[in-house]
């Protein structure tokens, strides 16, 4: 009903008829003696106690599928069910590499996909909906573990023939600060490319993106190859052929803040823990790109 607050479409999720629902409801509130959900003729919403129970009711959810977990995967690692988010940034170049081993390693693994940008992918761990999640960082989370397993460098990519070529590498300042095309805001890849550009000296500078912004890198890599700007990319992507077929260039950027760090992070109550760490140190060692040293 929280995530809803529509009576209908609630039970119509829960799989039980709406007067039963509100049946349920108002007995809850009954045997606690306080109101859950403001209702009204047109709308529903939780009350303050009503948001803080729903809280810690996902928390006690969450555990109970982290013991289920347990005893389901005290056997043999890396089996059966496992629901995973992946960001877009990361899935469509990393999963492919490493997806005929990990078959051939762990066969009896079940990998059910969720993607989605970072942060719903995390309320969605949190939950109790995934158990994992592949992303990248720097990004602030709490409660959680973290498994890091490669290094991602960012690549400058412009059209041929563009002054950048006549550099053997970039730096922030060099970008075109009015035809930087970007992916769109609140995508944690933008941050981290706008972000870079602070590490100041002589290879700094502020990064902005301009004002054009696209859904996917397949769509910003087009947009450049039109002409209508230069873009950043991670050099995973470039490495699966993203650049394939289009007149474009790329050269790499001298600063070692010019990347992002690829991990694996799970709840901190997980009881999984050990064969997450496992399944980083597979996707490290058949993706081949240890964790860069500074």
């Amino acid at each position: 009903m929280a995530e809803h607050c529509h009576f209908s479409r609630a039970a119509e999720a829960c799989l039980v008829t709406q007067s039963s629902l509100s049946a349920s409801i108002k007995e809850l509130e009954s045997i606690l003696g306080a109101s859950l959900f403001e209702r009204t003729k047109r709308s529903v919403m939780l009350t303050p106690l009503g948001g803080e129970m729903v809280g810690k009711a996902r928390e006690v959810l969450a555990r109970l599928d982290d013991l289920t977990d347990m005893v389901k995967h005290a056997g043999a690692p890396l089996t059966g069910d496992l629901r995973m988010g992946v960001i877009p940034t990361i899935g469509p170049f990393l999963l492919p590499r490493a997806f005929p081993g990990l078959r051939h390693r762990y066969p009896d693994l079940r990998l059910y996909l969720r993607e989605e940008q970072t942060g719903p992918l995390l309320r969605k761990l949190a939950d109790g909906a995934l158990e994992l999640v592949l992303m990248a960082l720097p990004y602030k989370a709490e409660k959680i573990e973290t498994f890091e397993f490669a290094s991602d460098t960012f690549m400058a990519v412009f059209p041929r023939g563009h002054d950048m070529g006549k550099f053997e590498t970039m730096t922030p300042a060099r970008l075109d600060r009015d035809g930087l095309l970007a992916l769109e805001e609140g995508n944690c890849l933008t941050d981290q490319i706008l972000a870079m550009g602070n590490s100041g000296g002589n290879s700094g500078g502020r990064v902005h993106a301009g004002n054009f912004q696209a859904t996917s890198l397949h769509t910003l890599v087009q947009m450049v190859d039109n002409g209508l700007g230069i873009t950043v990319l991670p050099k995973m992507a470039i490495d699966a052929g993203i650049l394939r077929g289009l007149k474009l260039d790329f050269r790499p950027f001298s600063s070692p803040r010019a990347s992002r760090r690829i991990a694996l992070v799970w709840r901190n109550t997980s009881r999984r823990g050990d064969e997450f760490r496992m399944l980083g140190e597979f996707l490290r060692d058949e993706l081949g790109t240890p964790v860069r040293v500074a």
